[in-house]
């Protein structure tokens, strides 16, 4: 959801910055020597968290979008195109320009792409294992086909016998995450992974097991309008469960030796919404820090604002080039560490530029029509 700098909600801000900060931090490590040392292991854990924050926190905001609409108006097949033609001038230009300045980048660095149209309509990952062009567009397809899905369902839904739009909403949403916690079931039945990348790649990144992810931020915009006395009084409650929960995340696994050869139950099933959930419970107390006049409002609205455009440039092609142009394996710890601030700065530079000159002329354009 795009907001002007006067509605904009701080911790909404914080939490989408902290998101494209810890995949950022993840890809550097593209840049050193593969090591087991903690730090490494917590920057590639960050890179799996960035993005299910932002899966998170884009259902919270399509739900809130959609809930107001659909509670508030007659639900019908023009809302439905409305919000897509939104949601569509805010992610696709971006996507489809960085999609051919990835592709006119493989072709000049030699590098053979598969199935290159399947990437123009978001299928590149929706049954299985995406090629390796482009790694990070899959959670954009995870996002597109819920974009497609929940309007169109909810839509359906208007001719149930559920009369009150409210409770239908919910009903909805809540049929939903059920059928895509199942299709994780089906997976963990008909399918075996033996280490952590055979499931990043067969389950994690796959779109008909992902939608749940944002289907737990759309469940919890509905509590937030349905329960906005309960959602401010135990907001720090929910950001100790969320605790809770990642401190489990992160040393209750190991503790408990769920190893995926062992418990393909949890991994399969429930780790990823138990994940999904965490970041949930933190939703209550950032989406009620509405402003902040310190010296973070600024650093932080700025990188908010063009994150879309740093998760689209980052890795591919501005990390990618440099890499390219550069052997990092043959620099010194303090070159690689002057190349990597110089890689940071160069994709904060060039996504402000696409922000400010293509990314945002498109969404002053969707306003206009």
């Amino acid at each position: 959801m795009t907001v002007n700098s006067q509605n904009r909600i701080f911790g909404l801000d914080v939490l989408r910055a902290a998101a494209i900060l810890m995949v950022v931090s993840s890809h550097v490590l593209w840049i050193y020597p593969k090591s087991n040392a903690l730090i490494p292991t917590l920057l590639e854990l960050f890179g799996f968290w960035g993005v299910e924050l932002f899966f998170v926190l884009s259902g919270f905001l399509i739900g809130s979008i959609l809930y107001q609409s659909y509670v508030s108006n007659s639900f019908t097949i023009q809302s439905v195109f409305r919000f897509l033609k939104r949601r569509w001038f805010r992610t696709l230009p971006n996507y489809y320009l960085v999609l051919i300045l990835n592709i006119g980048i493989a072709f000049f660095i030699g590098y053979q792409v598969e199935n290159v149209g399947l990437y123009f309509v978001f299928l590149q990952n929706f049954l299985g294992k995406a090629p390796a062009f482009f790694p990070e567009s899959w959670s954009l397809s995870v996002e597109e086909f819920a974009y497609l899905l929940l309007p169109f369902a909810l839509f359906l839904g208007t001719f149930s016998v559920v009369k009150n739009k409210s409770k239908r909403f919910l009903v909805i949403v809540f049929l939903l995450f059920i059928i895509f916690i199942f299709a994780k079931v089906v997976f963990n039945t008909t399918q075996t992974v033996s280490n952590l990348t055979e499931w990043n790649s067969n389950l994690k990144s796959v779109v008909i097991y992902r939608i749940d992810a944002i289907l737990v931020g759309v469940l919890i915009a509905w509590i937030r309008f349905n329960f906005e006395v309960f959602w401010k009084k135990y907001k720090v409650l929910f950001a100790f469960l969320g605790i809770g929960i990642f401190f489990f995340l992160l040393f209750g696994i190991t503790s408990s030796n769920l190893r995926i050869e062992q418990s393909s139950f949890f991994w399969n099933v429930v780790y990823l919404p138990l994940t999904s959930f965490g970041f949930a419970f933190f939703f209550p107390i950032f989406s009620e820090w509405k402003v902040s006049n310190s010296w973070l409002k600024f650093p932080v609205e700025f990188t908010s604002k063009i994150s879309y455009s740093i998760y689209l440039l980052h890795y591919s092609i501005i990390l990618q080039l440099m890499k390219y142009f550069v052997d990092t394996t043959t620099l010194s710890s303090s070159e690689r560490h002057f190349f990597t601030l110089c890689y940071l700065l160069i994709t904060f530079l060039f996504s402000s530029i696409l922000y400010h000159f293509y990314e945002k002329p498109m969404m002053n354009l969707r306003d206009k029509n």
